[in-house]
């Protein structure tokens, strides 16, 4: 027992650290190449953040395990937008520039309702709808550089004043954001295994080990890039990085176990006369946290406490729905 606890102790502090060296390196190169945050935090830093939930699914997609691969992504969406993004939120509502936003956005919700209209219509994921998915990652890195480097003047707005401090060479910066990546994802994974052997080791059910150390320990490089970006004064970075995050989850870590292993549906929870719970129940509620959080936003260019305060709502209900139900 002694072990799995000071693991366990070892990987939160991997993912302070590393989260604290990610920020600090991805904000360096987003003010060196004069590059919004809130796009930097939806590309470079989403990869980072989202290398646990690749690791996890692609693991259980190899095993055949389809019920992690599918509810990881789908869990990892409601959890980022309804707990860490709702933090962000309700800490520090501000204003957003709808141009940063809106592209992240459209295709998280290009991506994420063809993935919904799959699990309704068909209730099955071929290898070629992976493949597409993977393609379909491709394509906005290649979109939101460009959109970076042809709108330049969306970083004026979002650039502050260095505080004092030696500034970093590039290849610090570079250095910084591999090893936060590094650190974040080995932290999560000590998080993730030796919290569950610690949860098992105290009798707790194994329902409810993989909802609270699977599903909410793989968005744990998210929770603490959205704190660290908060502590920093970079909102923006933390936003963005949710929102890439939750199109990575289905465009990236989804495409991944899909093109490994193809899978149906899982159905092993159901409500009423044995209708599937993850149809009715668990994308509507992964489209709902995010047109909560981006819809108000893309139309009135600012961010408002009760949207994070009702996200924060949502997700305790959500929660207690799957403990009890």
């Amino acid at each position: 027992m002694l072990v799995p606890v000071l693991l366990f102790l070892v990987g939160f502090g991997l993912l302070i650290k590393g989260g604290d060296w990610f920020v600090d390196g991805s904000v360096g190169i987003a003010r060196r190449f004069h590059l919004p945050e809130l796009l930097i935090g939806a590309t470079i830093v989403s990869i980072g953040t989202t290398l646990p939930e690749v690791m996890v699914s692609s693991q259980a997609a190899m095993e055949g395990n389809a019920g992690i691969s599918y509810g990881n992504a789908i869990g990892s969406v409601i959890c980022n937008a309804s707990l860490i993004a709702a933090i962000t939120i309700s800490v520090r509502p501000g204003k957003v520039n709808p141009k940063s936003f809106a592209l992240p956005t459209a295709f998280f919700f290009a991506a994420a309702a063809s993935y919904a209209l799959v699990a309704w219509t068909m209730g099955r994921f071929q290898r070629w709808m992976g493949i597409l998915y993977l393609a379909a990652f491709v394509v906005y890195m290649i979109v939101s550089t460009m959109q970076m480097k042809k709108h330049p003047e969306l970083a004026e707005e979002e650039e502050e004043e260095e505080a004092g401090g030696k500034a970093k060479t590039l290849w610090q910066e570079l250095l910084l954001l591999v090893v936060g990546a590094v650190a974040i994802a080995i932290g999560a994974r000590f998080l993730v295994d030796n919290g569950t052997k610690i949860a098992a080791a105290l009798g707790v059910p194994d329902s409810v080990i993989g909802l609270t150390m699977v599903a909410l320990g793989t968005s744990l490089p998210e929770l603490i890039t959205a704190i660290t970006s908060l502590v920093k004064g970079h909102g923006s970075l933390s936003l963005g990085n949710v929102i890439g995050a939750n199109l990575f989850n289905i465009i990236l870590v989804s495409g991944t176990a899909i093109t490994i292993s193809p899978f149906a549906i899982p159905a092993e929870k159901t409500i009423l006369n044995g209708i599937n719970s993850s149809l009715v129940i668990d994308l509507p509620i992964m489209l709902g946290v995010m047109m909560i959080m981006c819809l108000p936003t893309l139309r009135k260019g600012e961010l408002k406490r009760w949207q994070g305060i009702l996200l924060l709502c949502i997700y305790v209900a959500f929660t207690i729905y799957q403990f009890v139900s």
